[in-house]
């Protein structure tokens, strides 16, 4: 009650003139995909041992769920307008790039880099113990699903300013530079069988997504018919693109190792993020109107609150429960995945979990709060972006390989030297932050 009645104040100080939507959006995008990791964990305990399958391999028709709980374009669209925002803020003040780019990797980074140190310790702790380097590669790859979000979204954050600048000179016609070069990536990949580029439409896809913000933000987004009529195209585009062509269908993740929407990103993520935007956009005049509920309000910025504390740990509280209950002879594991009693056990599954993670979440999230000392000299953008590509970089190859894992024995030290290096290379050591007045 205490908790709630702190965000009723919060929520009751809110501007005139904030876009709540923007928040519900980014609040209702991160609990989705929250609900969706842990709705679609398959363990199962049978005579001591533990399994895990994929389950599109076990229940193919799950794959259709991946076009409801991939809602990583939400995300995007929310942060291209929250940075089109936060540029206008910091343009008239006359705060420059270096000045603007170090509060925002402070923001992202701290709460990143706290998992990361913690899951270091973990693995180390675990290799003491004499832990198999299977199962800390295991447990490790998946906590570490999170991460590889925030850090392509850091490296999407540094392209900003220039982003918004290519929007504000040529308008739509840098969304669709953008989605033509994603294309591009993807022809190599499929017609010409040249895959590695396909690694740059990280850029170009989620670049694109981005943009998207940028055109809520500037207010040119048409009528709710037209944005359906986007959304209905966008759609098509996708039935197409799966159906009639070489896509997978799944949106999210896939049975198949080498064919994915994600991994690297394809063009079939634009649709679905155009897809959202019209159905989305389309929605909200009526939203606001319900935002204005002062329950509904309180709602969201509760969530948005701790945000990144629920969003980087919901993974990790899992593996845990799953490792105790594992210890205690597979307790509430025996259920065979994808039948009735298993669909039946994901509520109270869910509702477990949920009970674990927000006292951890109220833990932590106070490191969200933390403000970069103004006292600290401003580093020049070279340093800023060269400490942050360091850090994304050592954070994709963790997320990749996992502890443990990799082409070489002890692989896991190359990573997590390059976040070290990049926290001190772009001025992000902990603990110079202070909690805002």
């Amino acid at each position: 009650m205490r908790l709630w009645k702190i965000a009723a104040e919060m929520a009751a100080q809110t501007p005139p003139e904030r876009n709540r939507y923007v928040d519900f959006l980014r609040a209702a995008s991160i609990v989705v995909v929250i609900l969706g990791h842990w709705l679609m964990a398959t363990v199962y305990y049978d005579n001591g041992t533990l399994t895990s399958q994929h389950i599109f391999r076990l229940l193919p028709a799950t794959q259709w769920l991946t076009w409801i709980f991939q809602v990583m374009p939400v995300f995007f669209i929310v942060g291209g307008y929250s940075n089109a925002v936060s540029l206008e803020s910091a343009q008239r003040r006359g705060v420059g790039y270096a000045g603007w780019l170090a509060t925002r990797l402070y923001r992202l980074a701290v709460p990143l880099l706290v998992l990361i140190f913690t899951w270091t310790a973990l693995s180390l702790i675990m290799r003491f113990l004499d832990v198999s380097p299977e199962v800390i590669q295991l447990a490790t790859r998946a906590s570490l699903i999170p991460t590889w979000f925030l850090a392509i979204y850091i490296m999407v954050v540094i392209l900003a300013p220039v982003a918004y600048r290519f929007w504000k000179r040529l308008g739509f016609v840098s969304f669709w530079i953008l989605v033509a070069l994603a294309i591009v990536m993807d022809v190599a990949f499929f017609a010409a069988r040249i895959q590695w580029p396909g690694w740059s439409s990280y850029f170009w896809v989620w670049l694109a997504i981005h943009s998207l913000g940028f055109v809520w933000r500037d207010a040119r987004i048409g009528s709710p018919r037209q944005l359906l009529t986007v959304s209905a195209l966008a759609l098509g585009a996708m039935w197409l693109l799966v159906f009639y062509g070489p896509y997978p269908l799944a949106m999210v993740g896939s049975p198949d190792q080498v064919l994915s929407n994600t991994t690297p990103p394809k063009i079939t993520l634009v649709a679905l993020g155009l897809f959202q935007f019209g159905v989305l956009l389309a929605m909200e005049k009526p939203m606001r109107r319900k935002l204005a509920n002062p329950r509904l309000w309180t709602a969201t910025v509760l969530i948005n609150s701790m945000i990144m504390s629920i969003y980087l740990w919901h993974i990790t509280v899992m593996i845990v429960l799953i490792a105790v209950l594992y210890l205690a002879g597979g307790m509430g594991l025996g259920l065979e995945p994808v039948t009735l009693h298993w669909w039946l056990a994901r509520p109270p599954w869910i509702a477990l979990m949920l009970c674990l993670l927000l006292p951890l979440a109220l833990l932590l999230s106070p490191l969200e709060r933390l403000s970069r000392n103004p006292e600290l000299p401003v580093l020049s953008p070279v340093r800023q972006v060269t400490g942050a590509a360091l850090i994304c970089l050592g954070i994709a190859l963790l997320a990749y390989f996992g502890y443990a894992g990799g082409p070489l024995p002890w692989f896991d030290v190359i990573p997590f030297t390059l976040i070290v290096a990049g926290t001190f290379v772009s001025g992000l050591v902990p603990g110079l932050g202070r909690k805002p007045a």
